[in-house]
């Protein structure tokens, strides 16, 4: 009997860790009721889970980091694969700036310049 209850609680553990592995943190910081637009070039992009991250200059000068999906959502959901975007790339973004005011997006969509718009998200 003390078997079967050791190995049910551990089921129960492994469940609750893998769960907890799959959660996701809060996009709180962003304004996520509106779209934010941006133009620039591609400074660098670091394409790695649990977000995938780029960095873009706008023309003023400004840089802005932006956030994207994991690897899986952005290859699922957009079609995107590694080496697609890279450091001097021409793009356009709708993503959502961060409340506070600092030069941070969470991204929706990106459109390299002559192609189509896409999610990467």
């Amino acid at each position: 009997m003390r078997s079967h209850f050791t190995s049910a609680i551990s089921a129960l553990l492994l469940l609750a860790v893998s769960y907890s592995s799959q959660a996701h943190h809060s996009h709180g910081n962003y304004d996520v009721r509106n779209y934010t637009h941006l133009e620039g070039t591609l400074v660098e992009v670091i394409w790695l889970n649990p977000h995938i991250w780029l960095q873009l200059e706008t023309e003023d000068g400004e840089l802005w980091a932006l956030e994207g999906g994991s690897i899986q959502a952005v290859a699922s959901g957009g079609g995107w694969e590694r080496g697609e975007l890279n450091a001097g790339d021409r793009i356009s973004v709708r993503c959502h700036a961060q409340r506070d005011g600092s030069s941070g997006c969470l991204l929706g969509y990106i459109t390299v310049e002559g192609e189509e718009e896409r999610v990467f998200d």
